[in-house]
């Protein structure tokens, strides 16, 4: 692959202000997850402060390890980590039934596993042309769309205000003005326009009284992460296999990342591009089990972005990776951050997840579209998104399955791997006709 430029034209203050963009793009989708798994572990104030805060320095030291180009590690792409959502489940089962020790020695057992995995995955590249990637890619994208939806909605659909007037409202303004931005902006304007979405939502939020400022006084100035902070980590085989699956998942969905943000920036990726990024997660996750945090991967609601602004260079990102670790430092900064309403963050990532999806259709349209592939975009498009919707169709099936079976982009991946590999693989296809 070839360099993604460091530096471009822009100064300091411009890729400070794409960073940011950036941050705020990733922010909720992971801070929910320490909340999410204080909340079921039913950590205390001062525990969750930590967890949060930590989680957050982690996502900017994970982001470093991705677009630095090592020997062994980094992408080198425009890309953003974080904790991942299909990770909540076997770890708010392994806290609650063996606890917090074996819970933090199942995430890095999940991480050597990536890491010795990386090599033999990277080998399956072969396996994703552009029919593959163009559907997964597209998938990535429509099956992010009910999660911008549900934050559109206020977050919580069981909340009695879900879906109040106000918070609909505040969504629609901040996808109207993405919108008009990225069609009548100019300049370095145009560029941050989900950023100025998102600082218009918020301000009309202010006006309209729905922001507490309670959490800025009340969070700390300094926190410092440092090893085995709630449980020095055991291990224990089902924990180990649990955390193996939702990893492997993960590697999946990452795959499909790397292929649309190699696609954007105009880049062709290897076998050894793929090794050092899965590399780089898998080291992540070792990290977040010795600071007692998650394991992290790539997040995808960040190609958007890269595609929105046009900036394709990896400075903006050093910048938000340099942020995330300050303000996981400082919580009070991170306290401002989260004033931002999730019906703010909704309509951007309406636009956000559109844009991935249509990226994923960009790609489909150069595919020759015969009987064959056709099918094949048909099939795990539709598997993929159906898997999405009703989640609960594989509720009676076991936990682990049920983490593999309930995510639309790996079922559709696969999906689309192995009926390609059937129908147009031509070495496979000899196999079976003899």
């Amino acid at each position: 692959m070839k360099n993604v430029s460091v530096s471009g034209e822009n100064s300091i203050g411009r890729n400070a202000v794409l960073g940011l963009q950036h941050l705020l793009a990733m922010y909720a989708g992971d801070i929910l997850i320490p909340l999410l798994i204080g909340g079921a572990l039913h950590f205390n104030a001062v525990q969750m402060t930590y967890l949060i805060s930590t989680d957050i320095f982690m996502c900017g030291v994970a982001t470093f390890l991705q677009i630095k180009r090592t020997p062994l590690t980094g992408i080198g792409l425009p890309v953003v980590l974080g904790c991942a959502v299909e990770y909540v489940a076997p770890l708010e089962a392994i806290g609650k039934n063996y606890g917090l020790a074996y819970m933090y020695g199942g995430i890095i057992m999940a991480g050597l596993l990536v890491m010795l995995l990386a090599g033999p995955f990277a080998k399956l590249r072969r396996f994703f042309p552009p029919v593959v990637t163009g559907s997964l890619i597209t998938l990535i994208g429509l099956t992010l769309i009910p999660v911008a939806f549900q934050n559109m909605g206020g977050g919580d659909p069981t909340a009695k205000n879900f879906g109040d007037p106000t918070q609909l409202g505040l969504a629609l303004f901040t996808a109207i003005v993405i919108i008009a931005i990225n069609i009548w902006g100019r300049g370095f304007f145009k560029q941050i326009a989900i950023l100025v979405g998102i600082l218009a939502g918020m301000l009309l939020a202010m006006g309209l009284g729905t922001v507490n400022f309670h959490s800025v006084g009340t969070a700390q100035w300094l926190s410092l992460p440092h090893f085995f902070y709630f449980a020095t980590p055991k291990f224990e085989w089902s924990s180990a296999i649990s955390l193996a699956l939702a990893a492997i998942t993960c590697m999946i969905e990452s795959t499909g990342v790397y292929f649309a943000m190699a696609d954007i920036v105009g880049t062709k990726l290897t076998d050894d591009d793929l090794k050092r990024g899965y590399r780089s997660e898998g080291l992540s996750a070792i990290l977040g089990g010795l600071f007692n945090t998650f394991p992290y991967s790539t997040f995808s609601q960040n190609v958007g972005i890269v595609q929105l602004s046009g900036i394709k260079t990896l400075t903006p990102v050093y910048y938000s990776a340099g942020m995330l670790m300050v303000i996981g430092l400082i919580p009070k900064f991170g306290a401002v951050a989260t004033l931002i309403p999730t019906s703010v963050l909704g309509g951007a990532m309406l636009v956000m997840f559109g844009m991935v999806g249509a990226q994923g259709i960009k790609i489909l349209s150069q595919v020759e579209l015969n009987n064959k592939n056709l099918l094949i975009i048909a099939i795990s498009v539709g598997l993929g998104i159906g898997v999405t919707s009703v989640s609960a169709l594989f509720q009676q099936l076991p936990a682990g399955v049920q983490t593999l079976l309930s995510n639309g982009m790996v079922v559709g991946g696969i999906t689309a791997v192995l009926l390609n590999a059937l129908l147009n693989d031509t070495r496979i296809k000899e196999q079976v006709e003899e």
